[in-house]
Protein backbone atom coordinates (compact mmCIF):
# COMPACT_ATOMS: atom_id res chain seq x y z
CA UNK A 1 0.00 0.00 0.00
CA UNK A 2 0.94 3.74 -0.64
CA UNK A 3 1.48 6.68 1.25
CA UNK A 4 -1.88 8.00 3.10
CA UNK A 5 -2.22 11.91 2.91
CA UNK A 6 -3.92 12.84 6.57
CA UNK A 7 -5.13 16.63 6.19
CA UNK A 8 -5.12 18.15 9.65
CA UNK A 9 -2.89 17.98 12.42
CA UNK A 10 -5.68 17.93 15.38
CA UNK A 11 -6.05 15.05 17.77
CA UNK A 12 -7.36 12.94 14.71
CA UNK A 13 -4.89 13.45 12.39
CA UNK A 14 -2.28 12.86 15.06
CA UNK A 15 -4.08 9.91 16.07
CA UNK A 16 -4.50 8.42 12.92
CA UNK A 17 -0.89 8.86 12.50
CA UNK A 18 0.52 7.32 15.16
CA UNK A 19 -1.58 4.32 14.78
CA UNK A 20 -0.92 3.68 10.86
CA UNK A 21 3.24 3.83 11.60
CA UNK A 22 1.95 1.15 14.11
CA UNK A 23 1.11 -1.06 11.22
CA UNK A 24 4.03 0.36 9.21
CA UNK A 25 2.01 2.30 7.16
CA UNK A 26 3.37 5.03 5.14
CA UNK A 27 1.45 8.65 5.92
CA UNK A 28 2.16 12.51 5.82
CA UNK A 29 0.41 15.07 8.12
CA UNK A 30 -0.64 18.74 6.51
CA UNK A 31 -1.25 20.85 9.08
CA UNK A 32 -3.10 24.52 8.47
CA UNK A 33 -1.13 26.18 11.41
CA UNK A 34 2.39 27.38 9.76
CA UNK A 35 3.36 26.44 14.01
CA UNK A 36 1.72 24.77 16.38
CA UNK A 37 0.78 26.72 19.61
CA UNK A 38 -0.78 25.81 23.18
CA UNK A 39 -4.16 26.54 22.41
CA UNK A 40 -7.62 25.57 24.44
CA UNK A 41 -8.28 24.97 28.01
CA UNK A 42 -9.31 21.65 29.67
CA UNK A 43 -10.65 18.35 28.05
CA UNK A 44 -11.34 14.70 29.05
CA UNK A 45 -10.34 11.27 27.86
CA UNK A 46 -12.70 8.32 29.13
CA UNK A 47 -11.86 4.81 29.36
CA UNK A 48 -12.55 4.31 25.81
CA UNK A 49 -10.23 6.54 24.42
CA UNK A 50 -7.41 6.17 27.15
CA UNK A 51 -7.69 2.59 26.20
CA UNK A 52 -6.55 3.14 22.44
CA UNK A 53 -3.85 5.50 23.53
CA UNK A 54 -2.64 2.79 25.93
CA UNK A 55 -2.38 0.74 22.69
CA UNK A 56 -0.64 3.23 21.03
CA UNK A 57 1.96 3.81 24.82
CA UNK A 58 0.90 6.89 25.47
CA UNK A 59 -0.53 6.27 28.80
CA UNK A 60 2.46 7.05 31.00
CA UNK A 61 2.44 10.69 29.47
CA UNK A 62 -0.72 10.95 29.93
CA UNK A 63 -0.62 10.40 33.84
CA UNK A 64 2.39 12.97 34.40
CA UNK A 65 0.15 15.92 33.01
CA UNK A 66 -3.43 14.79 33.56
CA UNK A 67 -5.35 14.43 36.26
CA UNK A 68 -7.12 10.88 36.78
CA UNK A 69 -10.64 11.95 37.82
CA UNK A 70 -11.61 10.02 40.91
CA UNK A 71 -15.76 11.07 40.35
CA UNK A 72 -18.31 12.94 38.98
CA UNK A 73 -20.71 14.73 41.01
CA UNK A 74 -23.97 16.49 40.08
CA UNK A 75 -25.45 19.60 42.10
CA UNK A 76 -28.37 22.02 41.56
CA UNK A 77 -27.33 25.86 40.70
CA UNK A 78 -28.09 25.89 44.68
CA UNK A 79 -25.05 23.92 45.31
CA UNK A 80 -27.52 20.91 46.61
CA UNK A 81 -25.70 17.70 46.15
CA UNK A 82 -27.71 15.49 43.52
CA UNK A 83 -25.73 12.20 42.65
CA UNK A 84 -22.18 10.80 42.38
CA UNK A 85 -20.46 8.27 40.19
CA UNK A 86 -17.05 6.92 40.24
CA UNK A 87 -14.85 7.67 36.99
CA UNK A 88 -12.17 5.36 35.43
CA UNK A 89 -10.47 2.62 37.28
CA UNK A 90 -12.53 3.94 41.03
CA UNK A 91 -15.62 2.85 38.78
CA UNK A 92 -13.75 -0.29 37.85
CA UNK A 93 -12.44 0.35 34.20
CA UNK A 94 -9.23 -1.23 33.41
CA UNK A 95 -8.22 2.14 32.37
CA UNK A 96 -8.26 5.81 33.92
CA UNK A 97 -10.06 8.86 32.82
CA UNK A 98 -7.87 12.29 32.37
CA UNK A 99 -8.80 15.76 32.53
CA UNK A 100 -6.06 17.23 30.92
CA UNK A 101 -4.75 20.74 29.41
CA UNK A 102 -5.84 20.16 25.28
CA UNK A 103 -2.48 21.92 24.66
CA UNK A 104 -0.81 19.16 27.25
CA UNK A 105 -2.72 16.70 25.18
CA UNK A 106 -2.09 17.46 21.75
CA UNK A 107 2.05 18.42 23.02
CA UNK A 108 2.31 14.46 23.74
CA UNK A 109 0.56 13.78 20.69
CA UNK A 110 3.19 15.68 18.18
CA UNK A 111 6.14 15.13 20.18
CA UNK A 112 5.05 11.18 19.77
CA UNK A 113 4.48 11.82 15.76
CA UNK A 114 8.26 13.43 15.45
CA UNK A 115 9.67 10.83 17.67
CA UNK A 116 8.03 7.65 15.76
CA UNK A 117 7.86 8.97 12.46
CA UNK A 118 10.27 11.63 11.93
CA UNK A 119 11.00 15.52 12.17
CA UNK A 120 9.22 15.69 8.46
CA UNK A 121 6.41 13.73 9.11
CA UNK A 122 3.96 16.77 9.87
CA UNK A 123 4.29 19.34 6.56
CA UNK A 124 3.17 22.84 8.67
CA UNK A 125 1.42 26.40 6.72
CA UNK A 126 -0.82 23.83 4.28
CA UNK A 127 -4.35 24.40 4.34
CA UNK A 128 -6.06 22.54 2.40
CA UNK A 129 -8.39 24.24 -0.34
CA UNK A 130 -9.71 21.43 -2.47
CA UNK A 131 -8.72 17.61 -3.82
CA UNK A 132 -9.10 15.20 -7.15
CA UNK A 133 -9.12 11.72 -7.29
CA UNK A 134 -8.70 9.24 -10.37
CA UNK A 135 -8.73 5.71 -10.47
CA UNK A 136 -4.90 5.69 -10.04
CA UNK A 137 -4.36 8.14 -7.01
CA UNK A 138 -5.66 11.55 -5.19
CA UNK A 139 -3.52 14.94 -5.29
CA UNK A 140 -4.38 17.28 -2.68
CA UNK A 141 -4.09 20.51 -3.34
CA UNK A 142 -3.00 23.49 -0.53
CA UNK A 143 -2.53 27.07 0.47
CA UNK A 144 -0.48 28.34 2.88
CA UNK A 145 -1.85 30.91 6.04
CA UNK A 146 -1.86 33.86 3.18
CA UNK A 147 -3.67 32.40 0.67
CA UNK A 148 -0.68 31.56 -1.64
CA UNK A 149 0.02 28.34 -3.25
CA UNK A 150 1.64 25.82 -1.54
CA UNK A 151 3.00 22.67 -3.78
CA UNK A 152 0.55 19.88 -3.75
CA UNK A 153 0.35 16.02 -2.41
CA UNK A 154 -0.09 12.80 -3.97
CA UNK A 155 -1.20 9.91 -2.76
CA UNK A 156 -3.37 6.52 -2.65
CA UNK A 157 -5.96 8.07 -0.40
CA UNK A 158 -6.70 10.98 1.77
CA UNK A 159 -8.04 11.31 5.38
CA UNK A 160 -9.83 14.18 6.21
CA UNK A 161 -9.18 15.49 10.05
CA UNK A 162 -9.12 19.34 10.00
CA UNK A 163 -12.03 19.78 11.86
CA UNK A 164 -15.54 21.58 12.00
CA UNK A 165 -14.81 23.71 8.68
CA UNK A 166 -13.49 20.94 6.71
CA UNK A 167 -12.07 21.72 3.10
CA UNK A 168 -12.62 18.24 2.14
CA UNK A 169 -16.64 17.76 3.76
CA UNK A 170 -17.27 20.99 1.73
CA UNK A 171 -15.90 19.79 -1.52
CA UNK A 172 -18.21 16.64 -0.37
CA UNK A 173 -21.36 18.04 0.11
CA UNK A 174 -21.46 21.73 -1.22
CA UNK A 175 -24.66 22.48 -0.87
CA UNK A 176 -24.14 21.97 3.53
CA UNK A 177 -25.36 24.75 5.15
CA UNK A 178 -23.35 26.35 8.25
CA UNK A 179 -23.47 24.70 11.39
CA UNK A 180 -26.24 24.41 13.65
CA UNK A 181 -26.40 26.86 16.59
CA UNK A 182 -28.98 25.88 19.10
CA UNK A 183 -29.13 28.95 21.32
CA UNK A 184 -26.67 28.06 23.67
CA UNK A 185 -23.33 29.33 24.24
CA UNK A 186 -20.15 28.15 26.12
CA UNK A 187 -17.80 30.24 27.75
CA UNK A 188 -14.63 27.77 28.83
CA UNK A 189 -12.12 29.36 31.52
CA UNK A 190 -9.48 28.46 33.43
CA UNK A 191 -9.08 29.66 37.28
CA UNK A 192 -5.92 29.08 39.83
CA UNK A 193 -7.58 27.87 42.79
CA UNK A 194 -7.84 26.23 45.86
CA UNK A 195 -8.51 22.42 45.33
CA UNK A 196 -12.14 21.69 45.90
CA UNK A 197 -13.45 18.42 47.23
CA UNK A 198 -11.50 15.35 46.69
CA UNK A 199 -8.95 16.86 44.46
CA UNK A 200 -9.69 14.72 41.61
CA UNK A 201 -13.52 15.27 41.31
CA UNK A 202 -15.39 16.94 38.35
CA UNK A 203 -18.76 18.72 38.99
CA UNK A 204 -21.65 19.24 36.95
CA UNK A 205 -24.08 21.97 38.69
CA UNK A 206 -27.04 23.91 37.40
CA UNK A 207 -28.88 23.97 34.33
CA UNK A 208 -28.61 26.07 30.91
CA UNK A 209 -31.81 27.43 31.51
CA UNK A 210 -30.44 29.32 34.69
CA UNK A 211 -26.68 29.13 34.17
CA UNK A 212 -24.99 25.71 34.11
CA UNK A 213 -21.00 24.68 35.10
CA UNK A 214 -18.51 22.14 34.31
CA UNK A 215 -15.76 22.46 36.48
CA UNK A 216 -12.45 20.14 37.45
CA UNK A 217 -8.38 20.25 37.99
CA UNK A 218 -5.82 19.62 35.44
CA UNK A 219 -3.35 20.24 36.89
CA UNK A 220 -2.09 17.38 39.37
CA UNK A 221 -0.62 18.34 42.31
CA UNK A 222 -1.37 22.57 44.15
CA UNK A 223 1.81 24.66 43.38
CA UNK A 224 3.95 26.56 46.06
CA UNK A 225 0.50 29.01 47.12
CA UNK A 226 -1.61 25.60 47.44
CA UNK A 227 -3.71 26.36 43.85
CA UNK A 228 -4.49 24.15 40.69
CA UNK A 229 -5.29 25.01 37.55
CA UNK A 230 -9.16 24.62 37.37
CA UNK A 231 -11.19 24.46 34.06
CA UNK A 232 -14.72 25.31 34.38
CA UNK A 233 -17.36 25.79 31.78
CA UNK A 234 -20.47 27.89 31.69
CA UNK A 235 -22.99 26.87 29.42
CA UNK A 236 -26.39 29.15 28.90
CA UNK A 237 -29.44 29.98 26.95
CA UNK A 238 -28.98 33.08 24.70
CA UNK A 239 -29.32 34.52 20.91
CA UNK A 240 -25.59 35.29 20.98
CA UNK A 241 -24.74 33.73 17.81
CA UNK A 242 -20.93 33.77 17.53
CA UNK A 243 -18.32 32.79 15.02
CA UNK A 244 -17.64 28.68 15.57
CA UNK A 245 -13.83 29.58 17.02
CA UNK A 246 -12.67 27.23 19.41
CA UNK A 247 -10.22 30.24 20.56
CA UNK A 248 -12.66 33.58 20.38
CA UNK A 249 -11.88 35.42 23.81
CA UNK A 250 -14.52 35.87 25.77
CA UNK A 251 -15.54 37.95 28.90
CA UNK A 252 -16.33 37.90 32.38
CA UNK A 253 -18.95 40.43 32.16
CA UNK A 254 -21.00 38.30 29.62
CA UNK A 255 -21.89 35.92 32.38
CA UNK A 256 -20.59 36.68 35.69
CA UNK A 257 -24.25 37.99 36.81
CA UNK A 258 -25.96 34.24 36.27
CA UNK A 259 -23.30 32.91 38.98
CA UNK A 260 -22.83 35.89 41.47
CA UNK A 261 -24.77 34.26 44.18
CA UNK A 262 -22.90 30.37 43.19
CA UNK A 263 -21.11 30.64 46.87
CA UNK A 264 -21.28 26.93 48.02
CA UNK A 265 -19.48 25.30 51.17
CA UNK A 266 -17.40 23.04 49.04
CA UNK A 267 -16.40 25.70 46.47
CA UNK A 268 -17.16 29.45 45.65
CA UNK A 269 -17.54 29.43 42.11
CA UNK A 270 -18.32 33.29 41.43
CA UNK A 271 -14.84 33.64 43.18
CA UNK A 272 -13.37 31.11 41.42
CA UNK A 273 -13.92 32.97 38.24
CA UNK A 274 -13.92 36.50 39.23
CA UNK A 275 -10.09 36.09 37.87
CA UNK A 276 -9.67 33.67 35.22
CA UNK A 277 -6.06 33.35 33.54
CA UNK A 278 -7.95 32.57 30.00
CA UNK A 279 -11.31 32.81 29.12
CA UNK A 280 -13.36 31.41 25.64
CA UNK A 281 -16.31 31.94 24.12
CA UNK A 282 -17.87 29.31 21.84
CA UNK A 283 -21.57 28.85 20.27
CA UNK A 284 -23.02 25.00 20.76
CA UNK A 285 -22.92 24.10 17.28
CA UNK A 286 -23.02 20.85 15.59
CA UNK A 287 -23.94 19.35 12.13
CA UNK A 288 -26.45 16.87 10.45
CA UNK A 289 -25.23 13.41 10.67
CA UNK A 290 -24.08 12.78 6.87
CA UNK A 291 -25.27 9.66 4.64
CA UNK A 292 -21.67 8.72 4.50
CA UNK A 293 -18.32 9.95 4.89
CA UNK A 294 -16.26 8.41 2.04
CA UNK A 295 -16.32 8.85 -1.95
CA UNK A 296 -13.68 6.90 -3.73
CA UNK A 297 -10.30 7.48 -2.02
CA UNK A 298 -11.04 10.19 0.78
CA UNK A 299 -13.03 10.14 3.83
CA UNK A 300 -13.41 11.97 6.83
CA UNK A 301 -12.57 11.92 10.29
CA UNK A 302 -13.45 13.27 13.86
CA UNK A 303 -15.32 16.51 13.56
CA UNK A 304 -15.06 16.86 9.83
CA UNK A 305 -17.07 13.94 9.81
CA UNK A 306 -19.67 13.97 12.78
CA UNK A 307 -19.18 17.54 14.69
CA UNK A 308 -21.12 17.50 17.92
CA UNK A 309 -22.03 19.46 20.93
CA UNK A 310 -18.70 19.37 22.91
CA UNK A 311 -20.00 17.54 25.77
CA UNK A 312 -18.87 15.05 27.46
CA UNK A 313 -14.93 14.74 26.50
CA UNK A 314 -16.74 13.04 22.86
CA UNK A 315 -15.35 15.24 20.25
CA UNK A 316 -12.02 14.04 21.12
CA UNK A 317 -12.29 10.31 22.27
CA UNK A 318 -14.55 9.97 18.93
CA UNK A 319 -11.88 11.52 17.26
CA UNK A 320 -10.00 8.86 18.62
CA UNK A 321 -11.86 5.87 18.15
CA UNK A 322 -12.24 6.97 14.17
CA UNK A 323 -8.45 6.82 13.73
CA UNK A 324 -7.99 4.05 15.82
CA UNK A 325 -10.99 2.27 13.54
CA UNK A 326 -9.28 3.39 10.37
CA UNK A 327 -5.99 2.33 11.18
CA UNK A 328 -7.30 -1.48 11.92
CA UNK A 329 -9.26 -1.41 8.66
CA UNK A 330 -6.14 -0.34 6.55
CA UNK A 331 -4.37 -3.33 8.19
CA UNK A 332 -6.44 -5.82 8.07
CA UNK A 333 -7.82 -4.88 4.40
CA UNK A 334 -6.48 -6.02 0.77
CA UNK A 335 -7.11 -2.35 -0.47
CA UNK A 336 -6.72 1.56 0.80
CA UNK A 337 -10.17 2.42 -0.56
CA UNK A 338 -11.67 -0.30 0.57
CA UNK A 339 -10.30 -0.05 3.91
CA UNK A 340 -12.04 3.53 3.91
CA UNK A 341 -15.59 2.06 2.86
CA UNK A 342 -14.97 -0.57 5.91
CA UNK A 343 -13.80 2.18 8.37
CA UNK A 344 -16.88 4.06 7.33
CA UNK A 345 -19.29 1.04 7.75
CA UNK A 346 -17.73 0.41 11.63
CA UNK A 347 -18.19 4.08 12.51
CA UNK A 348 -20.84 5.91 10.38
CA UNK A 349 -23.86 4.68 12.75
CA UNK A 350 -21.94 4.34 16.23
CA UNK A 351 -20.84 7.88 15.50
CA UNK A 352 -23.38 9.78 14.50
CA UNK A 353 -26.01 8.42 17.19
CA UNK A 354 -23.81 9.96 19.75
CA UNK A 355 -24.23 13.01 17.64
CA UNK A 356 -28.08 12.73 17.80
CA UNK A 357 -28.12 11.54 21.70
CA UNK A 358 -26.43 15.09 22.56
CA UNK A 359 -29.11 16.94 21.37
CA UNK A 360 -31.39 15.01 23.17
CA UNK A 361 -30.49 13.02 26.52
CA UNK A 362 -26.81 14.71 26.95
CA UNK A 363 -24.62 13.21 29.76
CA UNK A 364 -25.65 16.66 31.37
CA UNK A 365 -29.38 15.24 31.27
CA UNK A 366 -29.18 14.50 34.74
CA UNK A 367 -29.29 18.27 36.05
CA UNK A 368 -32.07 18.84 33.17
CA UNK A 369 -34.40 15.99 35.30
CA UNK A 370 -33.62 17.45 38.20
CA UNK A 371 -34.26 21.10 37.25
CA UNK A 372 -37.62 19.95 36.01
CA UNK A 373 -39.00 18.06 39.30
CA UNK A 374 -37.88 21.00 41.45
CA UNK A 375 -38.95 23.90 39.62
CA UNK A 376 -35.51 25.32 39.99
CA UNK A 377 -36.35 25.49 44.15
CA UNK A 378 -34.18 24.13 46.74
CA UNK A 379 -35.46 21.05 47.17
CA UNK A 380 -33.30 19.52 50.53
CA UNK A 381 -32.88 15.98 50.18
CA UNK A 382 -32.95 14.37 46.48
CA UNK A 383 -34.16 11.52 47.24
CA UNK A 384 -37.20 13.16 48.09
CA UNK A 385 -37.60 14.22 44.24
CA UNK A 386 -35.95 11.24 42.49
CA UNK A 387 -34.89 7.80 42.89
CA UNK A 388 -31.66 7.13 42.76
CA UNK A 389 -31.56 4.58 40.43
CA UNK A 390 -33.63 6.86 38.19
CA UNK A 391 -30.05 8.85 37.73
CA UNK A 392 -27.74 6.08 37.75
CA UNK A 393 -29.61 4.72 34.65
CA UNK A 394 -29.69 8.17 33.14
CA UNK A 395 -25.40 8.20 33.22
CA UNK A 396 -25.46 4.67 32.48
CA UNK A 397 -27.46 4.69 28.91
CA UNK A 398 -25.64 7.90 27.81
CA UNK A 399 -22.62 5.65 28.24
CA UNK A 400 -23.70 2.73 26.82
CA UNK A 401 -24.38 5.32 23.31
CA UNK A 402 -21.12 6.33 23.55
CA UNK A 403 -19.22 3.59 23.79
CA UNK A 404 -17.57 3.22 27.25
CA UNK A 405 -20.28 1.27 29.03
CA UNK A 406 -18.17 -0.90 31.57
CA UNK A 407 -19.04 -4.59 30.91
CA UNK A 408 -18.70 -4.06 26.78
CA UNK A 409 -15.79 -2.02 26.94
CA UNK A 410 -13.92 -4.40 29.68
CA UNK A 411 -14.58 -7.46 27.58
CA UNK A 412 -12.51 -6.12 24.59
CA UNK A 413 -9.61 -6.23 26.65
Amino acid sequence: MGEIIIVGGGISGLTLALSLHAIGTHCRIYEAAPAFHRLGVGLNLHPHGVRELTKLGLQDRLAKVGVETSEMNYYSRFGEFIFSEPRGRHAGYSWPQFSIHRGDFHQILVDAVRERLGPNAIVMNHRCSSFEQSDNGIIVHFTDAKGALQPSARGDVAIACEGLHSAVRKQLFPNEGPPIYHGVNMWRGLSRWKPFLSGTTMVQAGWIDVGKMVIYPISKTPDSDGMMLINWVAELQTQRAMLADWNLAGRIEDIYPTFANWHFSWLDVAEMIRNPTTVLEYPMVDRDPLPYWTVGRVTLVGDAAHPMYPRGGNGANQSILDARALAHCVETGSDLPGALKAYEAERLSAANSVVLQNRTAPPDAILRVVHEKSGDKPFGKIDDLIDREELAAITDYYKHVAGFDKETLQAKG
